[in-house]
């Protein structure tokens, strides 16, 4: 006796005389094969420490409005987001994703903060400060990485690091003796928000 037939067998069985890949009918809803591409990076960001930066020119912090319009490729916008990043998974890469996109050309600088500010402020983490730092540098998104960044901003560290726009939460962060770390810089109007809203404010 032969088995029983299976129309779902014979329905992936492939057909020579149909137009879509390996046989397959236009019907069949197959989405064309895309062309092989490389589109990741071949080496970790680098530290903010081993970036050489030309202090001899001055830097003027652009408006949200020349940001969105898109900079020349010598001149991104630059980004700032922190975090702790421990045990780094696809939540910290979409929030990091969003804020890299907040701009047609963003230079995303990330800063990771040291155990000691953690776990005074934060509690204990799973990974160490040197595992966490490594995490984010293989992030796709991140072009740089602050080591030991601060918990909370200051102007000089803005200054220093030529930052443009911060990109955080809408929710406030309370935490260090405050309602909202990043109070002072909403404030300011120095923010971009790496929420879905993406409501960015300009720097100055």
């Amino acid at each position: 006796m032969e088995p029983p037939t299976s129309s779902r067998l014979n329905s992936r069985k492939r057909r020579k005389d149909g137009s879509g890949p390996n046989g397959a009918a236009e019907l069949d809803g197959i989405p064309p094969k895309m062309s092989r591409r490389s589109f990741g990076l071949r080496e970790p960001a680098p530290f903010s420490d081993e970036v050489e930066i030309d202090y001899s020119k001055p830097y003027i912090r652009v408006t949200y409005e020349e940001a969105m319009r898109g900079t020349p490729l010598d001149r991104p916008v630059r980004v700032y987001a922190d975090g702790i990043f421990d045990l780094f998974h696809s939540g910290h890469a979409r929030a990091l994703m969003q804020a890299k996109n907040l701009f047609p050309n963003t230079y995303l600088i990330v800063g990771v903060c040291s155990d000691e500010l953690t776990h005074n402020f934060k509690g204990f983490t799973v990974m160490n400060e040197n595992e966490r730092y490594d995490a984010v540098q293989h992030c796709r998104y991140v072009d740089e990485v602050v080591r030991n960044a601060p918990w909370t901003l200051t102007p000089e560290f803005l200054a220093e690091h030529r930052i443009d726009f911060v990109a955080h939460d809408d929710i406030p962060y309370s935490s260090a003796g405050s309602d909202d770390v990043y109070k002072h810089i909403k404030e300011a109007g120095e923010s971009g928000s790496d929420s879905p809203g993406l409501d960015v404010k300009d720097l100055r």
